[in-house]
Parts: structure tokens; C-alpha cells; sequence
């Protein structure tokens, strides 16, 4: 365990809350007071927060695109990037939403470049830190919600909830997948505006995505119907979404041949079946693992369950250990695999994961679909003691392809 960990063990959770909440006042007050202005860098833009399980990142890219094309400058604010108008850059944090100091700073380059809209990727672990107050949002996009971080939060109540407090942060515009079972919820927070969005609207659209995933087709619904309340019409909407080539990491196509070869960060059991059902007509090889730290133990077994279901070979493999014992991280998902009548041929399990994403490649036939998942484009490893080894699971499959090729 590090010592980061050993100490909040020993802190009382009042005095955590606390300390969170007054790094978030901190850093809003100290970017308030440069020379550039007297109030939180947030008053003077418009921000738009997206939160939900899964397709944050894609419906936070698609909202930036739009706007951008309306003729808008924006900085939006990911697990895959910070961007300011033209000026972009890969968030190295491995935190969807980083510290205090570093979103107040974020906001206060928003507004220095002239930004009118600032879309923010907003998570429940960050709303638990305070992560999001001093902020003024505008608008808050609901996207789906399926369990994840259960442990952290104590219950998937409290999960909810704590998205929950980004739509009550945010009483001018609620953007709402109707389609969700929990979309009840953020319904009854009261707003100026209300739209809600549902994937029987989307052939009215007439959405075409280059890109993989029929969930897609909804971060796209989401997208347009914030562009709708802030009166962009959906040609707009549809020319900027048809240009979109997919963002890095998310259902990211690395080679298409001789290879069909997929990175993606689905790491719950709902977006884990949902890319592999993207694929259901191919023979799947999947390289998959699961986070440690003690993170949603629960979704272990279930994910080998998935794996089971829908693939033709399987490896099991580390991701983000962090203090754990990767080998039980792996024992823990194979339990769901239990089934499985298991052969050489089709179940391998290899700590490695560089090792494992090579052996991926070189079992898949002509015609086989990799799909490696967990990761996506995070650009580190999280092992134990604290420390962070340098990732990419696509520079791994180039560099494996580019073996075969010559």
C-alpha cells in the first residue's frame, strides 16, 4: 500500500471532505485573483458538464466538434485531452477530472484564449471530491448510468447520487438520456430547460458516424441535443459529427489488415458486451484484464463471464494493479470463465501485458477481429508503491504488426 493510502486510513472522513472542498475553494480563488480578472474563472464562460457511466469522453468530443463548427471557440476538458481552442494536448493525469488547481488553471486558459463554451467530462469521484464546485456550470448531459466505483461510493445509490449533484449544480440547462432507467432522477431536478434524448430520435437526425458502436449513435443524440438548446440546428450538428474519425482509445481501429485490431477502454461489464456485440458476427480474440486497488471487485468474474459469451480465444492478462496481487486479480476473473472447457487453443492467461497483446496478434487468423480492452489510450501502467510505468496498448500492436509486415 502506499503511503497516500496509509494516511487516509488514518484521517477521518469529515477532514478529507473537507480538505477537498477547500483545495476546490483554493484553486478557485487563486485563479480568480490573477491579473486578468476579479471573479472564478468559470463566471465569465459557459460550462457544460458531462457526466454517466459510459460515453463521456466521445459525447464530450461530439459537443466540442459541434460547437466548434457553429463557429464557437471551445476548451474541453477529458480523460483523452485538454483542449484550448486550437491548442490541444493528451491528459497525462490518468484522472478524468484532475485537481482543483489544475481545472481552475484549465478554466482560467479557456477564458484567456477567448473560449466562449468549456465542456467538462465531470465523474462521480470527482463530484466526490468537490471536484466540481466554483464551478458555474450551464448545462449538465446525462449519458446512462450502470454500476461502477460501487465500493468507493458505498452503494450504487450513492454512485447515482453523486451524479446527481452535477444536474442540481446546474439549473439552467438538464440534457437527459430518456432511455436510461435512472433518467427518472435527473428528470425530477428542476431546470429552466429540459431535453431529453432517446435512440428513436436519432433516424430523424439522420446521424452517419464513421465510426464503430451503435452506442455511439446516443453520445451522438446527446451532442445535438445540447446544440439544440443552445439554438445551433442539426445541419450544423450533422456536418461537424460526419467529420469525426473516432477520438484515441475509444473503439480506436489501430490496423485493419492483415489484422482487424481494436483498442478500447471499456472496463464495465455493460461497455465490455456492448463493443464485443459490435463485433458478434466475427471471431473475436480479446485481451482483457481489470483494475486493481481494490476497485469494483464485484465486476471481475462478470467480465470473464462476457469474454465467455463472445469470444473465440480469451486472454486474461494485468492492467492497473496498483497494490494488488495481479495474479488474484486474474484468478478472480477466470472464476467467471468457469465454465469454459478450457484448451490451450482458446484460454490463455499472461501477466504481461505487452506479452499478451503480442500473442493476441499472433493466434488471430485472417478474417479475426483483437480487441483489447481496459486501457484504452491511458498513457500509463499503475503498480504498486505508487509507481506509474509509461502505456500505450496501441504502440504495443504497432509494433507487433509492423514484425508481420516485414
Amino acid at each position: 500500500m502506499n503511503p497516500k493510502e496509509i494516511v487516509k486510513k488514518f484521517i477521518p472522513k469529515f477532514l478529507l471532505r473537507a480538505y477537498h472542498y477547500g483545495l476546490a475553494l483554493l484553486g478557485a480563488v487563486i485563479f480568480a485573483c490573477l491579473p486578468v480578472g476579479r471573479v472564478f474563472p468559470s463566471k465569465k464562460l459557459i460550462i457544460i458538464g458531462v457526466t454517466g457511466t459510459s460515453g463521456k469522453s466521445t459525447t464530450t468530443d461530439f459537443i466540442t466538434r459541434i460547437l466548434e463548427e457553429a463557429g464557437n471557440k471551445v476548451a474541453s476538458l477529458s480523460s483523452i485531452r485538454f483542449k484550448v481552442a486550437e491548442k490541444e494536448w493528451e491528459n497525462k493525469y490518468k484522472m478524468t477530472m484532475p485537481g482543483r488547481f489544475v481545472i481552475q488553471k484549465f478554466l482560467r486558459q479557456a477564458k484567456n484564449a477567448g473560449c466562449k463554451y468549456v465542456v467538462l467530462e465531470v465523474t462521480s469521484e470527482g463530484i466526490r471530491q468537490f471536484r466540481h464546485k466554483f464551478i458555474d456550470f450551464d448545462c449538465a448531459v446525462f449519458t446512462n448510468l450502470t454500476p461502477e466505483h460501487i465500493e468507493s461510493h458505498g452503494g450504487f445509490e450513492n454512485y447515482r447520487n453523486a451524479k446527481l449533484k452535477l444536474f442540481r449544480a446546474a439549473k439552467n440547462i438538464h440534457v437527459i438520456n430518456a432511455d436510461d432507467k435512472n433518467a427518472k432522477y435527473f428528470l425530477d431536478i428542476p431546470a429552466k430547460q429540459k431535453l431529453k434524448f432517446s435512440i428513436k430520435d436519432a433516424e430523424n437526425a439522420g446521424v452517419k458516424l464513421n465510426m464503430g458502436g451503435g452506442f455511439n449513435i446516443m453520445n451522438a443524440m446527446a451532442a445535438i441535443s445540447v446544440a439544440r438548446a443552445y439554438g445551433i440546428n442539426d445541419a450544423i450538428s450533422k456536418k461537424a459529427l460526419e467529420k469525426a474519425k473516432g477520438i484515441s482509445g475509444r473503439m480506436e481501429v489501430v490496423s485493419e489488415s492483415p489484422i482487424k485490431v481494436i483498442v478500447d477502454y471499456a472496463h464495465t461489464p455493460d461497455q465490455l458486451e456492448a463493443v464485443y456485440k459490435t463485433f458478434k458476427d466475427e471471431n473475436l480474440v480479446c485481451v482483457l484484464g481489470s483494475c486493481g486497488g481494490g476497485r469494483d471487485k464485484w465486476k471481475r468474474p462478470v467480465l470473464g463471464e462476457i469474454a465467455k459469451k463472445y469470444c473465440k480465444e480469451i486472454i486474461i492478462t494485468n492492467e492497473d494493479p496498483y497494490d494488488e496481487n495481479p495474479s488474484q486479480i486474474l484468478s478472480e476473473i477466470k472464476s467467471g470463465i468457469s465454465n469454459f472447457k478450457f484448451q490451450i487453443s482458446n484460454f490463455h492467461e499472461i501477466l504481461d501485458r505487452k506479452e499478451a497483446i503480442e500473442s493476441a496478434i499472433k493466434l488471430a487468423k485472417q478474417g479475426d477481429v483483437v480487441i483489447i480492452t481496459g486501457k484504452g489510450s491511458e498513457p500509463w501502467m499503475c503498480v504498486a508503491g505508487g509507481k506509474k510505468i509509461p502505456w500505450s496498448d496501441k504502440k504495443i500492436v504497432e509494433e507487433e504488426l509492423s514484425k508481420i509486415s516485414h
